[in-house]
């Protein structure tokens, strides 16, 4: 094993990305080596930082935990280390099932692992974060938990209650990443709609976004779960009249049927979503919506799947993703309904879904053929650099290919692109 060396192993949200990071830079202050995934693990410590949101994400958390163990036994490893969602959920269960594992963490105790290794948690480090990003890009986790009681979700029974970070310790930790090279921000939350009502008393999206833009050096923000019900409008201005706030929305929306809204418990209607997709639509020209449905929930009917699809047609989303229910302990679905639609029924719905939105994305994209687009160079591949305009977040939206023919293009740098084709979730284009 490698000695002064620590893997960090990161799944689920990047909402666990930035825990990670965060324990990283206390690692890093203490003269240990960061490896974030590595291909061989053997590490002296290796800490697995796990989701615990479906069950598809649980299994994929504890395969991976069960592996280390192994290792941990055949002393190919050091200390083994878990924390994040499913250790805050499952702890005891955990402990009992997998002794290999030296210690658990929940969530919000991780920094506790310092002293496992004889090292101290440093305060005034609080702020700084190794990044397993490219340099030029971030995410910044703006709240923990969440208030909303939808049916379906285990996120408040992990987080707890929506609790939003201070305007200013936010803003210090954006100056720390400027210095350090960022450029692009990720503004995550479980909740975006809800920031500043716990702390401020009132809405403080829009001023913490109109701040954080005020900083030198913040080329792009880009905003991650927005809540549909009581969403705050005054960010809308901000995102039109802001150069470097991006006309970029994920609003998470789950449905459109009467029934199902009410079902999912999401405190809105049918009527209520399209007047507020079109006043976003309205106000905010040419932005690009993502949102992501759900599929399979209890008392979902080939109606409402029919009703589904004709939003989608309807609203033509930029960026859309589908997830299949998952009966999760401790939901108000869990306690209330019989879970009685097949696995296999659900994976059908998905896929029902995402073929329109197939569509839909193929149609939108070969709209900006012969358009320029500022694109911000991520990475070098085979024989393309790959960028992003300011509609596509990392990883998960679409990508803009430029062939390199010996092009001088520097990673993390904007250029200028002009498209030239175009498929169903990528762009191809040339810098001009």
């Amino acid at each position: 094993m490698k000695n002064k060396t620590v893997d960090i192993i990161t799944l689920g949200c990047s909402k666990n990305l930035v825990d990670s990071e965060r324990i990283a830079a206390q690692f890093g202050a203490l003269g240990y080596k960061i490896r974030n995934d590595a291909q061989t693990t053997d590490g002296e410590i290796v800490i697995v930082n796990t989701c615990g949101f479906i069950e598809s994400a649980k299994q994929e958390s504890i395969n991976i935990i069960l592996q280390l163990a192994q290792r941990r036994k055949e002393n190919k490893i050091g200390k083994l280390f878990v924390m994040g969602c499913l250790s805050e959920r499952y702890l005891k269960e955990l402990e009992r099932e997998i002794p290999e594992v030296d210690k658990f963490f929940g969530k919000f105790n991780y920094t506790e692992i310092l002293k496992e290794i004889g090292g101290e948690y440093r305060a005034d480090l609080k702020n700084e974060r190794t990044l397993s990003t490219p340099k030029h890009y971030a995410y910044v986790k703006i709240s923990e938990g969440c208030n909303r009681t939808c049916s379906y979700c285990a996120i408040p029974i992990i987080t707890g209650r929506h609790r939003s970070r201070p305007m200013e310790d936010i803003e210090n930790e954006v100056n720390a990443l400027v210095k350090n090279g960022v450029k692009e921000f990720q503004l995550i939350a479980q909740d975006l709609s809800y920031y500043g009502l716990d702390f401020y008393k009132t809405n403080k999206l829009a001023e913490l976004v109109r701040r954080l833009s005020d900083i030198k050096g913040v080329e792009w923000i880009r905003l991650h779960y927005a809540y549909p019900a009581a969403f705050p409008f005054d960010i809308l201005q901000v995102m039109r009249e802001r150069e470097n706030v991006c006309k970029y929305l994920d609003i998470a929306l789950q449905h459109i049927s009467d029934k199902m809204l009410k079902f999912m418990r999401r405190n809105i209607t049918k009527s209520e979503t399209y007047d507020l997709l079109h006043r976003i639509r309205q106000e905010v020209p040419n932005i690009h919506l993502r949102t992501t449905l759900l599929l399979g929930h209890p008392q979902e009917t080939e109606n409402d799947v029919l009703e589904l699809i004709d939003f989608v047609k309807d609203m033509r989303f930029e960026r859309l993703g589908a997830f299949a229910f998952s009966n999760e302990e401790g939901t108000f679905a869990y306690k209330n309904y019989k879970d009685n639609i097949a696995e296999e029924e659900k994976n059908r719905r998905v896929e029902l879904i995402m073929n329109v939105q197939q569509s839909v994305s193929e149609e939108i994209n070969k709209s900006k053929i012969g358009k320029i687009f500022k694109t911000i160079i991520d990475r070098s591949q085979d024989n393309y650099f790959v960028g992003r305009t300011e509609f596509d977040s990392p990883e998960v939206d679409n990508e803009v290919l430029i062939p390199a023919e010996n092009q001088k293009i520097n990673i993390g740098d904007f250029y200028n692109v002009k498209i030239f084709d175009a498929a169903e979730f990528d762009l191809f284009g040339k810098i001009v």
